[in-house]
């Protein structure tokens, strides 16, 4: 077969594709990543490129401007490369950019081995003060006796005997240890350090060292996120976090939310595909950690590495360990497993010690996942008597109420829009992402603020669109302006008396639209608008977050006003102006001093459960204790769902100041 050449620009990566593969595949091969919110099926428009030398055959499509044609732009997924050309990737079609939620590198928070959990078992709490820090690995060094005529032991019982005299009991040793212990142990005569790991209610005697090596043990703590991944390197002994490091899922390119790439899977070689997506994003962070430690003269190598904790949604940790997500969104939406089996790390292709562990963080059903549950550990919402909720958003929207003694949680479909996907003018959180808007006088072009600027109005802001933060601001201030109504209709007559030269509304290919940005001051070239077809996207995303809240909380007998505290999680959040959500209604109207931004939940609780056997116990003590209602299923949610596509609401009285 034929192969031609396929440049990329501004990376500068050639690669060599058979004729008539897509430049979203070539682009797959080059190990570059373009967004693709449908997974390359031609009709979300994300994937925008720009030929920049030679031909390309592609379909008509009227995701592209006349304008976009003519400078050269198709969509990646369709256009077909027969010939040798170049490719210009521009800044809103890549989706390996934008800011990623790396979580705390301080000290993490302890569960007090002494105090606060007599509900856990008697041998969790024994266990867990024996093994000094009581992390998913431990290792501890021996000098033992060597046999004599009168203490004829068995060699594997001599080291089982001085780990009982530690109070280290139920102990399993596997094949290939057995093997070699008789000559190691004679080898560095008798004194020897174990590595021990939890396995599935079991200590395991996973290797044996020769010397006291200790105080080198390292895990990793994983957040495995639909859309990012995040790792942290820790030092077992220490306790400390010695590197982090994150980057875009490389499943991006299969389509950003969790149904795409589950529909993806399911195709040939799909699953594959997505398994050793993540194996390759983990694989490279951790190497690029240790990388980044010998940089700095703390030299580690991977087999000092015994082990890694993970936390993901249901897919997520169903793909690293490649198992089929199918049945995760068929009805009744049934997980493989709720706790994932430890196992050794390589089963999975995850590169540390040949014979280190991998564990998951348990989750709770097929769309309450571990994520959720090492969340829950950072938030103290279950350490507490007050009721709290807890609100992860992101393509889908996790939503835990309850308190120490209680917990409840539902999931809804939000879509991708809070992540800027599905929206005209829409991206990730990336440099020049517009995440603040002001429209103080409607008159005149809107204030914007992108990431990496400050406040600009009337200059090139080099804005290419908006991530989740600026979408809520964009929607907030067209409403307090007048400019769109309660039902988030563009309402032209507000402002067509306007004697001034400048009007932002215009009829476009979707109905009316609000120019925020114009294509002479924009990064893109092209004028950057709110279209009458995004806000109401934007709402009905917004009326499911809003809807799974009040179904819980009726559910549950309560009102906003009975509750303590709402922790927000998740990279949204992290830009998010609280108060313009509760203006447009996707959070409810309580307090701000309630809220409370804990960041990147999920990798704070697989560090907490790396290192802690009682956190493990405690998570799995919490995913035990929630119970899940399926919200498509309950009439009650489509009433609420109903009642909140408005802004902020049907109920004004929800929303009183």
């Amino acid at each position: 077969m034929n192969k031609v050449s396929v440049t990329f620009s501004p990376s500068a990566k050639t690669v060599r594709v058979v004729q008539g593969t897509s430049i979203l595949d070539a682009a797959r091969e080059a190990g570059l990543h373009i967004q693709s919110v449908c997974g390359g099926d031609g009709v979300c428009g994300k994937c925008r490129v720009i030929i920049k030398k030679g031909k390309v055959e592609s379909p008509p499509t009227g995701l592209l401007t006349p304008e976009e044609i003519d400078d050269g732009v198709v969509l990646a997924c369709e256009a077909k490369v027969f010939e040798d050309i170049s490719v210009e990737i521009p800044p809103e079609s890549r989706a390996d950019e934008g800011e990623i939620l790396m979580g705390a590198q301080g000290p993490h928070k302890k569960f007090d081995l002494y105090s606060n959990v007599e509900e856990l078992a008697p041998d969790i709490i024994h266990e867990a003060r024996i093994m000094e820090h009581s992390p998913l690995s431990t290792k501890i060094f021996l000098k033992l006796p060597p046999p004599t005529l009168d203490d004829i032991i068995s060699d594997l019982e001599r080291i089982y005997r001085a780990l009982h005299k530690k109070g280290i009991d139920h102990i399993q040793t596997g094949l290939a240890n057995l093997k070699n212990i008789g000559g190691f142990l004679r080898e560095h005569n008798w004194a020897v350090t174990v590595t021990l790991g939890k396995r599935n209610g079991t200590t395991e005697l996973v290797q044996l060292e020769g010397g006291d090596t200790s105080k080198t043990n390292y895990g990793v703590a994983v957040d495995i996120g639909t859309t990012t991944i995040v790792t942290h390197l820790v030092d077992l002994v220490s306790e400390q976090t010695v590197c982090s490091m994150g980057a875009f899922n490389k499943q991006i390119t299969y389509g950003d939310d969790i149904i795409s790439r589950i529909i993806f899977a399911s195709e040939k070689e799909g699953l594959e595909k997505l398994h050793m997506a993540v194996v390759d994003n983990v694989n490279s962070l951790i190497q690029g950690c240790i990388t980044d430690c010998c940089s700095k003269s703390k030299h580690i190598k991977l087999e000092d590495i015994t082990c890694v904790l993970c936390a993901g949604n249901p897919t997520m940790t169903h793909l690293l360990l490649n198992i089929d997500p199918g049945y995760l969104r068929k009805e009744p939406y049934v997980p493989t497993t709720n706790e994932m089996p430890v196992i050794r790390a390589a089963e999975a292709g995850i590169k540390i010690n040949h014979r280190g562990l991998l564990a998951c963080a348990p989750g709770v059903s097929s769309y309450i996942g571990a994520d959720i549950t090492a969340g829950l550990l950072v938030s103290d919402l279950t350490e507490k008597p007050e009721v709290a909720m807890y609100i992860d958003m992101g393509t889908n929207g996790e939503i835990v109420l309850g308190n120490k003694d209680w917990l409840t949680c539902c999931a809804c479909s939000v879509g991708p829009a809070f992540e800027g996907s599905g929206i005209r003018c829409g991206t990730r959180a990336i440099k020049g992402a517009i995440q603040k808007v002001k429209i103080p006088d409607p008159t005149k072009p809107a204030i914007v603020e992108t990431i990496g600027s400050a406040p600009t109005e009337g200059s090139p802001v080099g804005a290419n669109g908006f991530c989740g933060s600026g979408l809520i601001e964009i929607i907030s201030e067209l409403l307090n302006a007048g400019i769109i109504n309660k039902a988030g209709k563009i309402d032209k007559s507000h402002i067509s008396h306007l004697t001034s030269n400048f009007q932002p509304i215009r009829s476009g290919d979707e109905g009316l639209e609000y120019i925020v940005v114009p294509k002479d001051q924009s990064a893109t070239g092209r004028d950057i608008v709110i279209t009458q077809a995004d806000i109401d996207h934007l709402i009905r995303s917004k009326a499911a977050v809003y809807a799974g809240i009040s179904t819980l909380l009726k559910r549950m007998g309560y009102t906003v006003k009975d509750v303590s505290r709402f922790y927000i999680a998740g990279g949204f959040g992290s830009h998010l102006d609280i108060a313009k959500a509760i203006d447009i209604g996707l959070l409810p109207n309580a307090p701000l001093d309630r809220f409370s931004y804990i960041g990147n939940g999920s990798v704070e609780g697989a560090r907490m459960i790396l290192l802690s056997y009682i956190a493990m116990a405690k998570a799995r003590q919490v995913a035990d204790k929630m119970t899940y209602i399926e919200l498509s299923t309950d009439n009650s949610f489509n009433e609420e769902f109903i009642s909140a596509m408005f802004l902020p609401h049907t109920d004004l009285s929800l929303f009183a100041k």
